[in-house]
């Protein structure tokens, strides 16, 4: 089997991309700095390996073939992608991840969050960072199947997992809230279950896969909506499209200018006790960029923020 690598190294990428920009063979050697014999025969190599005509040379200016120029663009990308498998694994070795991967709950203030990503860019880290955002069981299952490495706003109850360290983040208040027009708006409180079953609650849907859903404050037999995240939640209990539990400082302004109100309802108050947890690497290291987090967390007015408190 014909071994294209050996075709495509850089060198011999290089080689042709200054083949194309000098028009000529010898002009290509002299910038080499090769004796045109030597670069004739790499080129030839080059397309013997590759069994195809990279160089028309029935001219006197040496111009690629399509198959030359679609190797030259391609090459570009080849090259790059070169220069940063090198540069991750340059940071590896000093101790940054190529790339920590962050999964938030839904639940999570967003404005501290993206405030720290802005403090970690700063650093001029060569970490990427990728955020993602899940709800409920989703969150958890980010973290236990190895998709994301830090884990914001997990409940809980679900952060005992084998390789998995958690620490508390905070208390998220909920407050059952309704559109200033909805039919709840104006009835007696506290408001009974029998009050609120007829009333099409929304609820955020989990977006965990592994078969162990959760719902929360939906009563037996309510109609429901479920919208895929909080800020949609939120714009269907404005529009008055159903009622339901909100985190309290994502509806604190639109219950201070009316536009929703919070009711009083007879169980006790809905309040999630959230944490933070991330896989404890395999060599008992943590990254540099893992740990720049986790150091901030250690803060209780960056905990409060997140938590919305």
């Amino acid at each position: 089997m014909t071994n294209y690598r050996n075709a495509l190294s850089p060198e011999n990428l290089h080689l042709l991309a200054t083949v194309a920009s000098e028009g000529s063979l010898a002009a290509a050697a002299r910038q080499l700095g090769l004796v045109p014999s030597a670069l004739t025969y790499r080129l030839r190599q080059m397309e013997e390996q590759l069994d195809v005509l990279l160089v028309d040379r029935s001219s006197r200016r040496a111009q690629l073939t399509p198959a030359g120029h679609a190797l030259k663009d391609a090459s570009a990308h080849l090259l790059t992608e070169l220069e940063s498998v090198a540069l991750r694994v340059k940071r590896v070795a000093t101790g940054w991840e190529a790339q920590l991967v962050i999964v938030a709950d839904d639940v999570i203030n967003k404005t501290p969050l993206l405030e720290l990503l802005d403090a970690f860019y700063q650093l001029g880290a060569p970490t990427r960072i990728k955020l993602q955002v899940e709800t409920l069981s989703g969150t958890t299952e980010s973290l236990t199947s190895g998709v994301s490495d830090l884990a914001l706003g997990i409940m809980s109850e679900t952060a005992q997992f084998a390789g998995i360290r958690h620490a508390p983040l905070g208390d998220v208040p909920f407050v059952f809230a309704v559109a200033k027009h909805h039919p709840l708006a104006d009835a007696p409180e506290p408001l009974t279950d029998a009050q609120r079953a007829p009333y099409r609650v929304v609820s955020v849907a989990d977006s965990g896969a592994g078969g162990s859903a959760i719902s929360v404050g939906i009563l037996a037999g309510q109609d429901t909506l479920a919208v895929p995240s909080m800020a949609l939640k939120l714009a269907a209990q404005l529009a008055g499209l159903g009622c339901g539990y909100l985190p309290e400082p994502l509806a604190r302004p639109h219950i201070a200018s009316g536009a929703l109100m919070a009711k009083a309802v007879e169980q006790p108050a809905r309040i999630a006790r959230v944490a933070y947890a991330w896989r404890a690497a395999s060599n008992g290291q943590t990254g540099r960029a893992l740990q720049w987090w986790l150091d901030q967390l250690k803060h209780p007015a960056t905990r409060a923020a997140l938590s919305g408190g």
